[in-house]
């Protein structure tokens, strides 16, 4: 049985590199390197250090090449108004999760999910959400995840435009 351990403050950088990962695995093309790797980092760095944060991580270390990750999840918990599917308005979001391509089909993303949703069932979380990937659907379908319909809508706000209103 494949077991994921806790990422900590040193796994940081792997987590930022298979985030990488993922968004080419998302846009079929390698992200530029950027100012969201240094931002990433420093989050990850600042979370990761602190075991009562509201944010965890779970890995998987590469069998073959020590100091390396294969696979991860990251996932955080939410405070939202309590609703009638969701009293308490606790909720757990899940994003990042990511293997490397190289050891895909190992059960690698499965133990990864289980320790975060464990983690999630120690610290009384009973709702969580993620977005699928096509590819990672059957995973989540097994898991006991159920597709929700949506309504997503994003905006972008530019940080260096001013608007005054009156």
């Amino acid at each position: 049985m494949i077991t994921a351990r806790r990422a900590t403050i040193e796994d940081a950088p792997a987590l930022v590199r298979l985030r990488g990962v993922l968004f080419t695995g998302l846009n079929g093309h390698a992200p530029e390197p950027g100012r969201w790797q240094d931002h990433a980092l420093r989050t990850l760095r600042r979370r990761l250090a602190d075991p009562e944060d509201s944010m965890a991580a779970y890995v998987i270390d590469k069998p073959d090449v020590p100091g390396e990750l294969a696979a991860c999840v990251i996932g955080v918990i939410e405070y939202r108004l309590g609703g009638p599917l969701n009293p308490s308005g606790v909720i757990g979001y899940v994003f990042n999760a990511v293997t490397d391509p190289g050891y895909r089909r190992r059960g690698y993303a499965r133990a990864c999910m289980e320790g975060l949703l464990g983690w999630y069932h120690q610290r009384g979380v009973t709702l969580v959400e993620l977005k699928a990937s096509e590819a990672g659907e059957p995973l989540y379908r097994a898991l006991g995840f159920v597709p929700m319909p949506s309504q997503t809508m994003r905006l972008t706000i530019d940080s260096r435009a001013t608007t005054s209103r009156g």
